[in-house]
């Protein structure tokens, strides 16, 4: 169960059945959050309201809401101007229609919710909403007011869930008005051959394996700000392939998305042709091979440390073994050898050097 604070808490109103229900957020956020600062100490930018005719910054409680026309006046709008307002809506997500999924624009969709069963009494008729949604194989589309307006949204069934999510009202949508190019441009059934292979080959890649790497990347790079230890170095850009015409660029396309799916790892998360899944798998190696300590014991020989430290942990494991007479007796074995055959050639030489002087 979701642990989430509710921001809003109201009924849905299915004919005369009335749920009970509070709204929660479905998706976050986990964009890396910045602060503005001051480039020449660090401090950081507090943005202050002000008002214009007094030169004074004011507080929230001085602060309310008015329309602008178009010469510029200012028409106060409070809030009890604001309540009297017939909005059946007000805290009811009223159900409109029922209409299938696919025909709603997916321009038209926005925020997304779960709606919680707000009481005890109120699990029957959720269940019988969400039942009801699940035999029709349609979605429901209603009205709700949230934050000063009132909006348009489609319930659907998320699991055992009822999510909400807000769309966007007809006239809100623009129209994509001389925006395509003109429907006089051709292309060939080679091209569409080819294009059809492309979409099978990416259609391969499941979203389940796709990372926001451009976040991964400034995650790493704050906490190597943090830990004071060089930043990441930037990956080479690849190399641009000059492509002369439409069919060799798809060709090309298929025939290496073909040579990275066959001869590349069995890895899902590679299969997407992100970066940043082989950088965490070689992090997390180490770690979960023996902890922090192994990690940096296995990055002493990459930061070339003197290598006597390692020869004498060289030196005390061979002492530790019993192989060392082993390993000793071969190399006295030649020099032995060695030692004993020097005299024996040295000595011929010395006799046929003392002959002569006594022939003399």
């Amino acid at each position: 169960m979701l642990h989430v604070r509710s921001i809003w808490n109201g009924v849905i109103s299915f004919g005369l059945v009335r749920v009970p229900i509070k709204l929660v957020n479905a998706t976050e956020s986990h964009a890396v959050p910045f602060r503005e600062i001051h480039t020449e100490d660090g401090g950081r930018i507090r943005h202050r309201k002000f008002c214009e005719l007094e030169d004074r910054e004011v507080t929230a409680q001085e602060i309310s809401r008015g329309y602008e026309e178009s010469d510029g006046t200012i028409i106060p709008i409070t809030d009890e101007d604001l309540s009297h307002l017939p909005i059946p809506t007000a805290k009811t997500i009223e159900i409109v229609t029922f209409v299938p999924e696919d025909s709603i624009d997916p321009l038209q969709m926005g925020a997304a919710y779960y709606l919680a069963a707000g009481r005890a009494p109120a699990a029957r008729p959720y269940a019988l909403l969400r039942e009801a949604l699940r035999r029709s194989n349609k979605v429901a589309v209603a009205k709700f007011a949230l934050r000063g307006r009132e909006r348009l949204g489609m319930l659907r069934v998320v699991g055992d869930t009822i999510a909400l999510h807000g769309l966007l009202w007809p006239d809100e949508v623009r129209a994509p008005e001389g925006l395509a190019p003109g429907t006089d441009v051709g292309v060939h059934d080679r091209e569409l051959d080819l294009a059809d292979a492309l979409v099978d080959a990416l259609g391969e890649v499941g979203l389940e394996d796709l990372r926001d790497e451009y976040r991964e990347a400034v995650e790493e790079v704050v906490a190597a700000k943090i830990s004071g230890e060089a930043l990441p170095e930037a990956p080479e850009p690849e190399r641009g392939v000059r492509v002369l015409d439409l069919t060799t660029a798809l060709e090309m396309s298929v025939r290496a998305l073909r040579e990275s799916r066959d001869g590349g790892t069995d890895e899902p998360a590679e299969a997407g042709g992100g970066r940043s899944p082989q950088r965490r798998t070689s992090r997390a190696a180490p770690r979960e091979a023996g902890g922090g300590k192994p990690t940096s014991a296995a990055k002493r020989p990459q930061t070339g440390k003197p290598a006597a430290a390692a020869g004498q942990d060289a030196k005390r494991t061979a002492a530790r073994s019993p192989a060392k007479s082993t390993a000793k007796s071969p190399a006295k074995s030649p020099a032995k050898s060695a030692a004993k055959k020097t005299p024996v050639k040295k000595a011929p030489a010395k006799k046929r050097a003392s002959s002569p002087k006594r022939s003399a």
